[in-house]
């Protein structure tokens, strides 16, 4: 899919240097910046879950544990 972005310059030019030491093209280094934010948002959603599964679970013990 093509989407197109418009970039501030600032990060234009930030993306360059990681862009050109990891011998990718500008459009292969924002994928791949994009897939690390995806990747990342969706880690932190999974262990917010698991956290509230947890706290749910026991709760009762946590409370005790408060006191």
């Amino acid at each position: 899919m093509v989407t197109t972005v418009d970039l501030p310059d600032e990060l234009y030019e930030r993306l360059k240097e990681p862009a050109e030491c990891d011998h990718r093209s500008m459009n292969a280094t924002i994928v791949v910046a994009l897939e690390q934010y995806v990747a990342q948002r969706n880690q932190r959603a999974r262990v917010r879950d698991l956290a509230r599964d947890v706290a749910d679970r026991d709760a009762e013990l946590l409370r005790r544990l408060a006191e």
